[in-house]
C-alpha cells in the first residue's frame, strides 16, 4: 500500500494472561459474517440505541432476525440489550447499546459472532466511557457475552461508537477495530479472541489531523490489496472542518506511515466490483457545501478502485451524484445521496453491485440506488431507484421516514446471490423500520419483498427507538 505520513499518538499495552483455556475445535471453515447459526445465510442485525429497556430511556436494544430460504424471519429473532441474561453490564438510560454492529468468526468455531457498541455507557469514574460486547454464535443462534478488552480508558470516551472486524495484521486470525471520540480514538484488539482466555494486547491510536471530539464515527474494512488480509478505512473531521476518510494497512508497525488518502466521506464499503481480486472501496459523502465545504449539492458516493499497494493509483476515481449520466433522478439540496453505501453481488456474476441510499430524497421520504459491477467497472447502465412508492416495496414513501440511511447488500437466503437490506430509522415518528429486496439474476426484484418494524422484531416503541439506525448483514 502506497502511504502518506500522519502524525498520529500511540499507546500500547501488553495484557499478562489471566487464562488459558484450549482452542475451540475448529469447522471446516469459518463462517461468513453475521451467518451467527452456521446455516451458509446471513442474519441480520439491527441496532436501536433509543430503544427504551426497562423503562430506561435510551438504553438501546439489537435484534437479530435469522435468515432462511425466504430471506429474514421474524418468527426466529434474538432481543439482545443489556439485561439479556449473559450478557455483561445493565441497561441504564442513554447507553445507546446497538449505535454499531460489527460481525466476524471470532473464534473460528463455525459461527459468527456479533460486536455491538454502547458508546454511552458509564463507568464509575467516566461519563460516557463506552463499552463494546461480543455476543457468541452458535448452533441455535447467538447466546453468551464478553466485553471488548478496553485498556485506554483514560485517553477517550465513547468507545464502541464504531466497530468492524477483519484480519488487520495478517496473522490468519480476526481482529476488532473500536472507533471512539478524545485523543485515542481507534483501538485494535488482536485475535485470537476466545470466549475465555487471555487478551492479546493491542493499540489505541490517536489519528492526526482528525478532530478528537468528533472521533472516529463509521468504520468498514476489506481486502484491498487482494493479499488474504484486511484494509481498514476510517472516517472523521478534520481540525480545520469538514470530513476525513483513509486507508490503513495494520501491517504497518509505524503507526505514522500506515495511512493513505481516501476521498472525505462519512461512511464507506469495501467489495471487488470489477473481479480482478482486489477491494474496490465506495465513499458517500451526503453533506451539502454549508455543512461541509467537501461536499457537493445532494451528496455523491465515490469509487476507489484497490490494487496491490491498496488503493490504484493508475485507476482514475469515479464521483457518482444524482446528476451523473444514467443514475436516476437529479441532484437537489438535502437528498442525501451517499448516506449509505453496501457493495454485494446481487445477480451472482461475480462483479460486486453498489446500493446507495439518499435518506434526505423528497422531504427526507428516501431512496435507494441500484448500479452494477462489471470486469471493466461500476457501469450505470441498469441501474434502478426504489422508494416504499416502487411497485412491490410494502408501506409509502412519507416524509421523514429516511429510508436509505443504512443499506446492507448480502446474501439471506442462501442462494449465492446478494439480498438488499434497507433501515428508515424516521418511519413512523422515530419507530425505524427495515425492508429486505431479493437478489436475481436478472438484479434486484421486489417479489416477495418484505418489511418490519420494532415491534414485530421484540423491540419496545416507546420513545423514539430509531429501530435501524445501525445495520449488519
Amino acid at each position: 500500500m502506497r502511504l502518506r505520513t500522519a502524525a498520529t499518538a500511540l499507546v500500547a499495552a501488553t495484557l499478562t494472561p489471566f487464562a488459558l483455556t484450549a482452542p475451540a475445535a475448529h469447522a471446516a471453515a469459518p463462517a461468513a459474517p453475521y451467518d451467527f447459526n452456521g446455516d451458509g445465510r446471513a442474519d441480520l442485525a439491527i441496532g436501536a440505541p433509543g430503544a427504551t429497556v426497562a423503562g430506561k430511556a435510551k438504553a438501546g436494544a439489537v435484534s437479530v432476525v435469522y435468515s432462511g430460504t425466504g430471506g429474514p424471519r421474524t418468527s426466529t429473532r434474538t432481543l439482545l440489550t443489556q439485561n439479556t441474561a449473559g450478557v455483561p453490564g445493565s441497561a441504564e438510560a442513554d447507553d445507546a447499546f446497538g449505535t454499531s454492529v460489527a460481525s466476524a468468526d471470532l473464534d473460528r468455531d463455525g459461527y459468527a459472532d456479533l460486536i455491538v457498541g454502547a458508546p454511552g455507557e458509564d463507568t464509575s469514574n467516566d461519563t460516557n466511557d463506552g463499552v463494546a460486547t461480543i455476543v457468541w454464535g452458535s448452533a441455535s443462534g447467538l447466546s453468551g457475552a464478553r466485553t471488548v478488552n478496553n485498556f485506554a480508558h483514560s485517553s477517550h470516551d465513547r468507545y464502541g461508537l464504531s466497530l468492524t472486524a477483519g484480519d488487520f495484521d495478517a496473522d490468519g486470525h480476526p481482529d476488532i477495530a473500536v472507533g471512539a471520540t478524545g485523543s485515542t480514538m481507534l483501538t485494535f484488539v488482536p485475535g485470537p479472541i476466545t470466549r475465555s482466555g487471555p487478551w492479546h494486547g493491542g493499540t489505541s491510536q490517536g489519528m492526526g489531523a482528525y478532530l478528537g471530539s468528533y472521533g472516529v464515527p463509521y468504520l468498514s474494512s476489506g481486502d484491498v490489496t487482494g493479499e488474504g488480509f484486511d484494509a481498514l478505512v476510517t472516517h472523521g473531521h478534520r481540525n480545520g472542518g469538514g470530513s476525513f476518510s483513509d486507508l490503513l494497512d495494520g501491517r504497518i508497525s509505524n503507526s505514522g506511515d500506515w495511512a493513505s488518502y481516501l476521498p472525505p466521506g462519512y461512511v464507506s464499503a469495501v467489495g471487488d466490483i470489477d473481479g480482478d481480486g482486489h477491494g474496490d472501496i465506495a465513499v458517500g459523502n451526503d453533506r451539502e457545501p454549508s455543512a461541509d465545504f467537501l461536499g457537493v449539492l445532494g451528496g455523491q458516493v465515490t469509487i476507489v478502485y484497490g490494487g496491490p499497494d491498496g488503493r490504484d493509483k493508475d485507476r482514475p476515481e469515479v464521483v457518482l451524484t444524482q446528476n451523473t449520466a444514467g443514475v436516476p433522478g437529479a441532484s437537489e439540496a438535502g437528498d442525501r445521496f451517499g448516506s449509505g453505501v453496501a457493495l454485494g453481488d446481487v445477480n451472482g456474476d461475480g462483479y460486486a453491485d453498489l446500493a446507495v441510499g439518499a435518506a434526505g430524497e423528497n422531504g427526507g421520504a428516501g431512496a435507494v440506488t441500484v448500479l452494477y459491477g462489471t470486469a471493466s467497472g461500476l457501469t450505470t447502465d441498469g441501474s434502478k431507484s426504489y422508494t416504499q412508492n416502487t411497485a412491490g416495496v410494502p408501506g409509502g414513501s412519507e416524509k421523514g421516514d429516511l429510508f436509505g440511511t443504512r443499506v446492507v447488500l448480502t446474501d439471506h437466503t442462501g442462494d449465492g446471490r446478494a439480498d438488499l437490506s434497507v433501515s428508515a430509522p424516521g418511519e413512523n415518528s422515530g419507530d425505524g423500520s427495515v425492508w429486505s429486496l431479493r437478489g436475481a439474476a436478472s438484479g434486484l426484484t421486489t417479489t416477495g419483498a418484505i418489511s418490519f418494524g420494532p415491534a414485530t422484531a421484540g423491540v419496545s416503541t416507546a420513545g423514539s427507538p430509531r429501530f435501524g439506525t445501525a445495520l449488519g448483514g
